[in-house]
């Protein structure tokens, strides 16, 4: 255990958007993506909602990964890790409900085992959160999208009362919100508020729309601080295993990203050098 002051790091976005089917959420996700990288070609959308990602095409030149069935954690991590593998800034998830409540997701295969239902939650809840440890150490910035559940209410419109479509629970695991940074709620009239908000720009702020200088914003908040590559070059000048610990210690935000830099300098510290084999004296010829 060690106490450290606290320091603000830079860092990578993990969004939620949630709103109801037609709130306008993978468009909203596209320009926030754009607006964090400015380069369509950094952006790719995991797409499981059967190519609609294609609908936004004219947006601009973003990729697209199309996921089917099952939606196994599993498979959403090698998602994001082609992703990643392939140097994208920017991952839309679209939609992380499939993971929970789509067919092969977490509720489904649930359903399907046979035993003690308790017992065959301590073997899915590991998986599930393999999944969101995926989003949360991901070298890129990540939105997931989030289905809502739909419902309507009777609304006033020209003195007339009419039944209006509003987003209500999200599908996903209870307490999804908690691990993520940001969670903005879009309603089916594409307006905006924030239900979970640590970057601190949108909570208790009127509703707005979704568009670039949104992920403008957003960007400038992940900016703040220290970023990996200075974490690198601490890494780098550790001179002994004691402070390399300490700067591992300090900044767990980059435990999993820098894993493998920890333990290269790790094994160079405690690797003794290779000492050249001493010249043999040269013998007089007779």
């Amino acid at each position: 255990m060690n106490l450290r002051k606290a320091e603000r790091q830079q860092a990578r976005i993990r969004m939620g958007l949630q709103g109801p089917s037609g709130s306008g959420k993978t468009m909203g996700a596209l320009l926030v993506a754009y607006g964090i990288t400015s380069d369509w070609n950094k952006i790719a959308v995991i797409d499981t909602e059967n190519n609609s990602a294609d609908l936004y095409a004219h947006l601009g030149p973003f990729n697209v990964l199309s996921l089917s069935a099952p939606y196994s954690p599993e498979r959403y991590i090698q998602a994001v890790q082609s992703c990643e593998q392939a140097g994208m800034e920017v991952i839309i998830i679209d939609s992380i409900s499939h993971e929970w409540e789509g067919t092969g997701g977490i509720l489904e295969t649930h359903s399907n085992m046979i035993g003690n239902s308790f017992t065959n939650w301590s073997k899915l809840t590991p998986r599930h959160n393999q999944f969101i440890n995926a989003m949360l150490s991901s070298k890129c910035h990540v939105i997931g999208t989030i289905r809502s559940k739909q419902d309507y209410v009777l609304a006033e419109k020209n003195g007339k009362m009419v039944p209006e479509k509003v987003g209500l629970k999200g599908v996903q695991r209870e307490g999804m919100d908690y691990e993520l940074t940001l969670v903005l709620e879009i309603d089916i009239k594409q307006n905006v508020t924030a239900t979970k908000d640590r970057t601190g720009l949108f909570m208790n702020k009127p509703e707005f729309k979704l568009n670039s200088d949104t992920g403008i914003q957003i960007l400038e908040w992940c900016k703040r601080g220290i970023d990996e590559t200075a974490v690198k070059e601490m890494i780098e000048r550790s001179n002994d295993v004691q402070s390399l610990r300490e700067i591992f210690n300090s900044y767990p935000e980059f435990q999993v990203i820098l894993n493998e830099n920890f333990q290269a300098r790790k094994k160079a510290l405690v690797t003794p050098p290779e000492t050249k084999p001493s010249a043999k004296p040269k013998t007089a010829k007779a």
